[in-house]
């Protein structure tokens, strides 16, 4: 399960998709030009105040260190994942390994990003097994990160993500946010990714909003990419 959203971002996710079918021609300001505004509705993509990204110091799930810092130079776009979800969490994993596919040599300049949520089973070996299965060993750039509850904790704090963790065999619910971070380190446009789910349950997106996430995802980051010379 996943909570969409916090504060005002909220507030656009929410807006965004009750008035998408009948106000498709209502975009928000600031967005890059190459992306449709029914993609940016799709997307719940909204623009944030230019402001430095909360700093972080993490664990890859290869045990090496990483922390914002480090990324300095390309656009990172970061999100927040449950190495033992079963909802939203493989969607968004196809939606990034689809979105490296689509920026072609672009890729280079962007790094895909996930802090883990899961305070029960967050160690690299996890995290590595959780992208195994996913596909998204295939990005060159692709870091899941952990650390410690103190570590985590903050970043989850910094980043209005909300947990709701009532142990390891109960369904984590979580907050989940696209974070695109642009090359010199500020927060540029934030999307709410969503779902929906068969009478059994089971999550899924039909596999045209699912290309559309990835090449919205692409879009956005290679519009990101030219502010590296500035």
């Amino acid at each position: 399960m996943v909570l969409i959203g916090g504060g005002v971002s909220a507030f656009v996710a929410v807006r965004h998709r009750n008035e998408q079918s009948p106000l498709v021609s209502i975009r928000a300001s600031g967005l890059p030009a190459n992306i449709p505004t029914s993609l940016a509705n799709l997307m719940s993509l909204s623009t944030v105040p230019h402001q430095k990204a909360p700093a972080f110091d993490l664990t890859d799930q290869h045990g090496q260190p990483l922390s914002l810092a480090n990324l300095r130079g390309r656009v990172v776009v970061l999100e927040f994942m449950d190495s033992h979800c079963h909802d939203i969490c493989p969607l968004v994993s196809q939606e990034f390994v689809d979105a490296y596919h689509y920026l072609g040599k672009a890729a280079k300049k962007v790094a895909f990003v996930a802090v883990d949520v899961n305070p029960y089973f967050k160690t690299p070996a996890d995290l590595a097994a959780f992208s195994k299965e996913h596909g998204l060993d295939a990005i060159p750039s692709w870091r899941y990160l952990t650390g410690s509850m103190a570590a985590l904790k903050k970043t989850w704090l910094d980043y209005n993500i909300t947990i709701e963790a009532n142990g390891p065999t109960s369904a984590l619910v979580h907050t989940s946010l696209v974070y695109f971070i642009g090359p010199h380190g500020t927060e540029r446009y934030l999307a709410s990714p969503t779902d929906d789910h068969t009478k059994s349950g089971a999550a899924y997106l039909p596999p045209s909003q699912l290309a559309s996430w990835g090449r919205g995802i692409a879009r956005v980051a290679r519009d990101l990419t030219k502010d590296a010379a500035g």
